[in-house]
């Protein structure tokens, strides 16, 4: 008997259709003679209600509360689809994250899971239950209740597979895998019948909205088996592994990032340690740092620019401001009217030139790089906002993806 442990995200279960769909879908996993572990994220728009609902009446609500707040969209989702399921004739029980032995720490809206424990979960598995767990939240040493950030229950998902060991692991969403960009922007966009885990966290951390970026961090680290599926097709999906056919693809996606601030501090005195002192100020506040553009000191001076997500630009900025005399700038400016495209690909590592290819097809495009930031598997840009998905379409013809 296998253990499989299915996520669920919003658009599944948007709707009391869509609800029924996912009971459909789990029954039949569990009839087939598998332990079923479901993973359900808020219904639709949800989230997004209820933290319109907190400015409503609190713009500057305390993170704790928030999380107060965020975890009842789960909620919801795990009853109605166990009411769903028990309607068709199955036994049934729904856990909140908690209840499920989740265990995180204490960084509220953004927190990191420490541990599960699984008792309570086999223990429903054992009396042939399916069980059904709320995604993107636990609980911390206090005992509040804490989410896991946007994304967060696809960590939640394979940190279950981890933990109990389950034999595979199917993340469903609304497209049928992952693509070598949206398909929203490039129709032919091709669909990758498998992709490694390196390659598959480069295009999550780099604005692939397919798989949170901890949620593949997990699945490496774990050996977990991943698949990434559409719930509304059920056509067969992408596998994320540890190695793949590199099929003679260099490139195997593109993607674009528009929650991208640049940061310019001018006139930084050119002596050791600053750069320290300016990323040291922003890791205390787990604000991180992405792209990072420092000049040829001149006049004992020099300039440093860099990228946060510009959902941390104004906690960045209050940092930075805090802390002139400590850091010694000049001058501050900022801009949140940029974007950032990537190219990731395995293959890159092992052939000379792909840079340039894309640098190409960017010129040819005369879209202008303001930065620019490689590893052995990606390069990634920074240019104007509103050219991104121009980019995109570019970069995906010039190496011929379709």
């Amino acid at each position: 008997m296998s253990l499989i442990v299915q996520k669920f995200g919003g658009s599944s279960v948007a709707n009391a259709e869509r609800v029924f769909n996912v009971a459909d879908i789990v029954t039949s996993t569990y009839k087939e003679g598998n332990n079923v572990i479901v993973v359900v994220s808020a219904q639709g728009d949800t989230t997004d209600d209820l933290i319109e609902k907190a400015k409503e009446i609190n713009p500057h609500a305390s993170k704790r509360e928030m999380d107060m707040l965020l975890a009842t969209g789960e909620q919801i989702s795990i009853s109605l689809l166990a009411m769903a399921i028990e309607k068709l004739g199955y036994p049934v029980v729904s856990l909140t994250g908690w209840q499920a032995g989740m265990v995180t720490d204490s960084n509220y809206s953004n927190s990191r899971i420490r541990k599960i424990n699984t008792e309570r979960v086999m223990l429903e598995l054992d009396k042939r239950n399916i069980v059904i767990v709320a995604g993107f939240q636990g609980i911390n040493r206090y005992d509040d209740i804490t989410t896991l950030g946007r994304g967060g229950s696809d960590t939640s998902a394979v940190a279950l597979a981890a933990a109990c060991h389950a034999d595979l692991c199917e993340i469903y969403t609304d497209v049928d895998g992952v693509y070598t960009t949206d398909p929203r922007i490039v129709p032919d966009a091709k669909k990758l019948d498998e992709i490694s885990y390196d390659e598959m966290l480069e295009l999550a951390s780099l604005g692939a909205n397919v798989l949170h970026n901890r949620s593949v961090e997990m699945a490496k680290k774990y050996n977990v088996n991943l698949c990434v599926r559409s719930s509304l097709t059920r056509a067969k999906g992408t596998v994320v592994k540890e190695a793949v056919k590199v099929e003679g693809m260099l490139v195997r996606g593109v993607t674009k990032d528009n929650d991208v601030a640049r940061i310019s501090l001018c006139g930084i005195e050119d002596t050791p340690g600053k750069a320290f002192r300016i990323f040291s100020l922003l890791a205390k506040k787990n604000i991180n740092v992405d792209i990072i553009l420092q000049s040829i000191g001149r006049d004992n001076k020099k300039d440093i620019s860099f990228t946060v997500a510009e959902s941390h630009i104004d906690e960045a900025l209050k940092i930075i401001e805090e802390n002139k005399e400590i850091i010694g700038y000049e001058t501050m400016s900022y801009t949140t009217k940029v974007s950032k495209v990537s190219i990731v690909g395995a293959g890159m590592v092992t052939n000379a030139g792909v840079a340039a290819r894309m640098f190409e097809a960017l010129y040819e495009a005369q879209i202008n790089i303001h930065m620019i930031a490689t590893s052995e598997i990606k390069v990634s840009v920074l240019i104007d906002e509103g050219y991104e998905a121009k980019a995109v379409k570019a970069i995906h013809d010039k190496f011929e993806l379709a």
